[in-house]
């Protein structure tokens, strides 16, 4: 069963958030029911599915998806395990250069926050829909605690 609004079950604590697939931004409703089709109804199971670079390379041929595709999805399942990242942010870390919680969790505050104004700035001519520095803040230390 899917999870739809990314809420943290008792075997995901560990593990962070757990998504309903067809939440990741960018991914076709094709490709959705693809993956659901092979098992992958949530972002944790794509995560799993996908830990070792063969798994993701046979995935990419199994959807007949560009490799690229499936990493992008990885990285963004990743990130949305972060409750204050969830689905509705992961794309916009993965733009501003931020492919994992890992890579997240290393990244000063004040960079970040800079890589994402810039992003906004560049793509929607915005500078409001920057998240707050207190915010980021928070996105990397719950990428720490993850972590650990």
């Amino acid at each position: 069963m899917a999870l739809s609004h990314g809420k943290q079950t008792q075997s995901a604590r560990q593990c962070g958030c757990d998504w309903a697939i067809e939440r990741l931004p960018g991914l076709s409703a094709e490709y959705g029911r693809q993956l659901e089709r092979r098992g992958i109804e949530t972002t944790l199971q794509l995560l799993h599915r996908t830990r070792s670079q063969p798994a993701r390379q046979e995935l990419a041929h199994a959807l007949r998806a560009p490799r690229q595709e499936i990493d992008k999805w990885v990285a963004m399942a990743d990130l949305a395990r972060l409750p204050g990242v969830g689905c509705q942010y992961c794309g916009l870390l993965l733009h501003a250069g931020i492919a994992s919680v890992g890579q997240l969790a290393q990244t000063p505050v004040r960079r970040l926050h800079q890589q994402i104004l810039r992003l906004q700035v560049a793509t929607m001519h915005r500078r409001d829909l920057c998240p707050s520095p207190a915010e980021l803040q928070d996105w990397i230390a719950q990428a720490r605690h993850l972590q650990h």
